[in-house]
């Protein structure tokens, strides 16, 4: 049986202790400083700092066919309320760790908080880094319906046959996934938990069963959920105690045998 495991700790202590190359897929989102009860700051040198740091290991950690997909949102200005968007900020970062950027994907969603001196913000971004040209990706494990299933070649040596992917068509960069807001039935106190179904995709196209999927910044552990779910190992690091219990009781519902002692190495 697999040990998952699910860690009170710092995450940059902890990460400094586990074996380079050794994890498959990193999913994460971390603080965007924007005052939540579970940031030490709000100011973005030292947010961005902290990113820096974490990436760092995330990158040192990750196999050669591995991959991070580093969720982030906007920096929001304390004095002039002006939005600053991560990944722009951490671009210049990702390529001086050497990091390929493979995909920027939109996540969008209906619901959120309603601005009224700007237009409420319906989307983040996920960023798809790979640390080599070797890694891995199954575009089948998350194909979506075709728009049109029964679409044939009306010309040419083809004519007749399908003329689209029987297995469905690539869900492209844009993911409209529903966020987890209020009457979600995923719903915790955590105000900015992932949804299943945005961390599913993510484990099912980067990793292989078996796998060891990592999130350092593991919130109410929803990443170690998909990957037990999806027959992946999860491995989840949580700061904040609150946090850290409501995720152990969600992990221990969701299998028998989970440990919550340091990875080993």
């Amino acid at each position: 049986m697999k040990t998952h495991l699910w860690i009170h700790a710092d995450c940059l202590d902890h990460l400094k202790t586990i074996k380079s190359d050794s994890i498959q897929l990193v999913i994460t989102s971390p603080p965007y400083g924007i005052k939540k009860a579970y940031e030490k700051t709000n100011d973005l040198e030292d947010t961005l700092s902290l990113q820096q740091a974490v990436l760092k290991e995330c990158h040192r950690i990750i196999s050669p066919s591995g991959s991070i997909c580093w969720q982030v949102g906007n920096h929001v200005s304390p004095n002039t309320k002006e939005k600053i968007p991560w990944d722009i900020l951490l671009y210049p970062y990702f390529q001086t760790l050497g990091l390929t950027l493979r995909n920027r994907i939109i996540w969008t969603f209906g619901h959120g908080l309603h601005a009224k001196n700007a237009l409420s913000n319906r989307y983040e971004t996920i960023c798809w880094l790979t640390k080599s040209k070797d890694y891995y990706f199954n575009l089948d494990a998350i194909r979506i319906p075709q728009k049109y299933p029964n679409k044939k070649y009306f010309k040419g040596p083809r004519k007749g046959e399908l003329s689209c992917n029987p297995l469905g068509k690539n869900p492209g960069d844009v993911w409209d996934i529903v966020n987890v807001k209020h009457n979600h039935p995923e719903k915790t106190s955590h105000p900015c938990q992932f949804p299943l179904e945005l961390v599913d995709r993510l484990v099912l196209s980067l990793s292989r069963p078996d796998d060891i999927v990592l999130d350092p910044f593991g919130g109410v552990a929803t990443t170690v959920i998909s990957a037990i779910n999806n027959n992946r190992i999860g491995i989840g690091i949580e700061l904040d105690i609150n946090y850290y219990n409501l995720g152990k009781e969600r992990i221990l519902s969701a299998t028998p045998k989970t440990y919550t002692q340091p990875l080993p190495h």
